[in-house]
Order: C-alpha cells, then sequence, then structure tokens
C-alpha cells in the first residue's frame, strides 16, 4: 500500500523510519513546483494520517503555482504507518494523535457499538480501536516529528529555519489543536480540520485554562480551524457533539483573549468529504504570502 502510493505521486520521495518510541511511521515527501531548479530553502508543512491523507493533500501542492492563489512555496511531509500496520492505521492512530489520558466519550461508545450491532464492525475491531483509545501518546508521536523526523528531513531536503506547519484532520485535527495548545515552537501555523474533541471532558478544555491571557508577548502560530456543515446540523449524534465541543472551545479561546491567532471555516462537506476542503482552506487562510 505504501511503495503503492508513493509510485503514484509525483515529485514525492518515501521513507520509512523507526522511532525512538520504537514505532515504524511512513513518510511521503513532496516537494512543489519549481524545487529542483531553485535552491531556495523552504518550509515544511506536517500532513499526519498520511495513509488515508495523502493521496487528497499532496497533489494539492500545486496550488502555490496557481496564479489566482498566493500560496506561499512549501514542502509537504505526510506521515503514516508502513507495511502491514498501514492496513491498521485507523486504530494506530488512536494512539499517536489523542493527547495522553483523553477520555472517550459516551458518544464515541454509543457511535462504535451502533457500528458493529449494523455489521460495519466487528467485535474484534471495536476492542482493538478502543483498546488504542485508553492507552493513547499524542505527547510521543509530537516528540517523534519535531525531535526525530524534523531532523532527519533537514538532511534530505533544503528546509528553512522557520516558517513551518502542521495540518490534521479529525483526530488529527484534535492533535493538531494539542500541538498549538502545546505552543510547539516549530510550526508557525496550525490547521485542525473538525478538531475530534470528543468528549465534554477533554483534556484539550485543561490546556485552555492552562493558557495565559494573550498579550503581545506571547502571540504564537496562527490557528485555522475548520468545521463541516452536515457535523453541526447533520443527524449524527457524535460530529453534533464533536462541532459543540469544538465551537466551546474557540469561545473559550476567544475568553481569554487569543482570537487574533485564530480563524475559521465552515466546510460544505461531510466529515468523510471534508478533509481536502479543509486543508485547501487552511493553505488558501494560513499559508498565504
Amino acid at each position: 500500500m505504501s511503495d503503492m502510493l508513493n509510485g503514484c505521486l509525483a515529485d514525492t520521495d518515501y521513507y520509512e523510519i523507526t522511532a525512538k518510541s520504537g514505532h515504524a511511521y511512513a513518510v511521503w515527501v513532496t516537494t512543489p513546483p519549481g524545487y529542483a531548479a531553485s535552491a531556495d530553502a523552504l518550509p515544511l508543512v506536517y500532513v499526519v494520517d498520511g495513509n488515508f491523507a495523502v493521496g487528497l493533500t499532496a497533489p494539492l501542492i500545486v496550488t502555490q503555482a496557481d496564479p489566482y492563489l498566493s500560496v506561499a512555496p512549501y514542502i509537504q511531509v505526510s506521515v503514516g504507518y508502513a507495511g502491514d500496520e498501514a492496513a491498521q492505521w485507523a486504530s494506530l492512530r488512536n494512539r499517536d494523535l489523542v493527547p495522553p489520558d483523553e477520555p472517550v466519550g459516551d458518544d464515541m461508545i454509543t457511535t462504535l457499538t451502533q457500528a458493529r450491532d449494523a455489521g460495519a464492525m466487528t467485535q474484534e475491531h471495536m476492542d482493538a480501536y478502543l483498546a488504542q483509545l485508553t492507552d493513547t501518546h499524542g505527547d510521543v508521536f509530537l516528540d517523534f516529528l519535531t525531535q526525530e523526523l524534523h531532523p532527519f528531513l533537514q538532511a534530505k531536503v533544503r528546509v528553512s529555519d522557520t516558517g513551518h506547519g502542521l495540518f490534521g484532520y479529525s483526530y488529527g485535527g484534535l492533535f493538531a489543536l494539542y500541538a498549538w495548545l502545546r505552543r510547539e515552537p516549530l510550526f508557525s501555523t496550525v490547521g485542525a480540520g473538525t478538531p475530534g474533541v470528543a468528549a465534554t471532558n477533554s483534556q484539550i478544555f485543561s490546556l485552555i485554562e492552562r493558557l495565559p491571557q494573550r498579550d503581545t508577548d506571547n502571540a504564537g502560530p496562527s490557528l485555522h480551524v475548520t468545521l463541516n456543515e452536515a457535523e453541526t446540523i447533520g443527524d449524527i449524534p457524535i460530529y453534533r457533539g464533536i462541532a459543540r465541543n469544538v465551537l466551546l472551545v474557540l469561545e473559550q479561546l476567544n475568553g481569554r483573549g487569543w482570537w487574533p491567532d485564530i480563524s475559521t471555516a465552515m466546510m460544505h462537506e461531510t466529515h468523510v468529504t471534508g478533509l481536502q476542503a479543509s486543508f485547501l482552506s487552511y493553505l488558501k487562510t494560513s499559508r498565504a504570502r
């Protein structure tokens, strides 16, 4: 699966890297139009959920050459899973993208139970999914991106000193929001598409409480948050719950004065179709020249 995807993507190099944690990752590095003819160092944009997202997001690197847009040059780094683990990405992402000690909300249990009862998920798959959600290590994965993968890539491509970005969707969006709240200095822009704040007692709210009031001295990276229309008014409870929680996150950040660093957009998509639209919105908003 990983090699097949690599072969279909133009201007993309593929690596498999074992982290200090012992976990192995697939990494696709996609360079923009004109990269080979230039000597410029460029910022990296990290995109998680690579097994699903790379085919939808990496081709959008051509937006840098679109005369109707003003997307600043970047190199995309898509991070997923390799080998036999590629088929298990939907469960493994829970381990890597969810903050430590994140509670499993009632809506999640209900949704998984309904999926099992409808035959869309086996009991074994449901148990594996929940097992990953009870032992989450978003902090370890964030350290891998910033302290291990980034130095590795500095030896592979021309990497600028500043201007790097992070984008994630759903649980990937939760991870991106978590990284932003941790004030990770590597990233100057963060895109969080439908961040999966699935519990009303999420660790995200605790992190917001620890944020100081924003002032000119502690202004940080920009944050672009998107939701999908079908999530906010559709008939699936877990998505409506996530949308309510995300709106509460934004309200609390606004209350602490962080609104100048935040942009938002509503996509006319579903949760499944919204990834590409959310990433494009992030590019046009946060990565503009």
